[in-house]
């Protein structure tokens, strides 16, 4: 809002070549996605933000005359925007590091252990198991990286289908980018909506607590699918080895932390209490059980700061430099007024004619800017969500709303496109290397990710239904459809008799 009001008072930006030409800082961030993550496969965050800062510095070029510093103050604007969540994103990365150096996925390497689970029901269970690690850690990426040298090796020689259980453990890894408060993508979404009728943005414990029907009923269906065809695979000798050598049920005491975090999140909806008492209470209960000891939290090695501490805000600074990038780029789309031309021309559309077509218009818009971007989710969302923040304004639609259908979208089936998708590349990467079974190809992991396929068809059910679509109340609480119908019906009503 206060972005829109400075704007609204300064000059228009201006490009030579027209207003089109402000699009080049984002083309050449495109770029620079698809120069590291499909042609090098380098998954660094803080490359995509080399490239939207050169995007910049090129675009800056362009800008007519007496207008440079103009543009440079529009990018300043837009990133001002980002400081709330940057500021989050390197707080909530120290409770993320925390329950990592506690390495909570031994605990459940334990129960599968103790259960003697092993193919379809192994695949299903690593899903699950992933799954709450995800929402623990609140980084899919991450997840990814922890759980497939455990999970993937293990659930071969115990009978499970390769492609099926890769699927499995990078499925659950985006049910955790999804539905986790502590998630970079949930922290966005929602500081992306705005309120129309009072200050401030959507609320991640709100957020959170309203997405949680949709994730679930995915993941329910998802846990089936996987049971089903996760397993025919050749079990062999080892697979109880692998997992015995990675077990530890104490971890699983980890797991109060993370409850008290979501509980306190949903129910406070004030994300910074809830992530002060996870670590709190995850410290104590760490070094009372020894999971960690003082040097896990803070210590010194080889003259460099280690411990969760400086772990967790090392570990996310890439991804807060990302988004305060792509936040400039915004803001220099929105004082060129490009947002506001997109925008107009989506409302102006049919499909701006209701709240139905306004949905359909952020599912299309966000799912082809996260194929653009290639399932670099955070930015996609960072990039589409100021336009999905104005279509859903107009429209009436509850700041949850709209950050649950930004960040729903932008994780369902765009990821499973095999040539255009981060997870499938990381997630096909991760099956090399192990000679109890050849590498899969990125056809055979995209075809088998079915939370996101699932994600997206509940999604798509809620948009046609209007199932779970809440709109803004006269004070911003979430009024149902049918509630407000009834009250434009009696407010129509008192009209007439006055």
């Amino acid at each position: 809002m206060e972005q829109q009001k400075n704007t609204q008072t300064k000059e228009r930006l201006e490009f030579r070549g027209g207003w089109a030409m402000a699009f080049l800082p984002v083309a050449i961030f495109l770029f620079f996605c698809i120069l590291y993550f499909v042609v090098f496969k380098a998954f660094e965050m803080y490359a995509l933000a080399m490239g939207a800062f050169v995007g910049l510095l090129a675009g800056a070029m362009f800008v007519k005359k007496g207008q440079y510093d103009r543009f440079w103050e529009a990018v300043y604007e837009g990133a001002k925007e980002a400081v709330p969540i940057g500021i989050l994103l390197l707080i909530i990365g120290m409770f993320a590091s925390m329950i990592k150096a506690a390495d909570i996925s031994s605990g459940f390497v334990w129960l599968a252990d103790y259960f003697h689970v092993s193919g379809g029901l192994f695949t299903a269970f690593t899903f699950f198991a992933v799954c709450v690690i995800a929402t623990a850690t609140g980084s899919s990426l991450g997840t990814m990286f922890t759980c497939f040298p455990i999970f993937y090796p293990a659930g071969i020689l115990l009978g499970s289908n390769a492609p099926v259980l890769a699927g499995a453990i990078v499925g659950g890894a985006i049910f955790g980018d999804n539905l986790a408060p502590i998630s970079d993508t949930t922290i966005i979404s929602a500081g992306t909506q705005e309120y129309r009728n009072r200050p401030g943005t959507a609320d991640v414990g709100g957020c959170v607590s309203t997405r949680l029907k949709y994730s679930l009923v995915a993941a329910t269906f998802s846990f089936v699918l996987f049971w089903v065809s996760g397993g025919g695979g050749t079990a062999g000798a080892g697979g109880e080895e692998i997992l015995a050598g990675n077990r530890n049920p104490a971890t699983l005491i980890m797991l109060i932390p993370v409850a008290v975090m979501l509980v306190l999140a949903v129910k406070t909806r004030n994300i910074y209490k809830a992530i002060t008492a996870g670590i709190l209470l995850g410290t104590a209960i760490g070094l009372g059980s020894r999971l960690l000891t003082f040097a896990d939290v803070i210590s010194i090695q080889d003259g460099v700061p280690a411990g969760f501490l400086t772990d967790g805000i090392s570990g996310m600074m890439a991804t807060v430099v990302l988004v305060l990038s792509v936040y400039g780029i915004m803001g220099v789309l929105t004082a060129a007024g490009v947002l506001d031309r997109i925008a107009e021309a989506i409302l102006s559309s049919r499909l701006g004619k209701s709240a139905r077509g306004a949905e359909v218009a952020m599912m299309l818009g966000i799912s082809v800017t996260t194929l653009i971007f290639g399932g670099v989710t955070s930015a996609s969302m960072a990039t589409f969500g100021k336009i999905q923040n104005e279509i859903g304004r107009r429209a009436g639609l509850h700041p949850y709303r709209r950050a649950n259908l930004l960040d729903g979208f932008a994780n369902a089936i765009v990821l499973n496109v095999p040539f255009l998708s981060v997870f499938v590349f990381i997630g096909t990467s991760l099956t090399e290397g192990y000679d109890m079974a050849a590498p899969l190809t990125v056809t055979q992991v995209g075809g088998s990710m079915f939370y996101s396929m699932m994600l997206f068809l509940v999604l798509l059910f809620s948009v046609i239904t209007g199932w779970g679509r809440d709109y803004e109340g006269e004070n911003g609480e979430p009024v149902r459809g049918k509630k407000e119908r009834k009250e434009k019906a009696a407010g129509r009503k008192s009209v007439l008799e006055a």
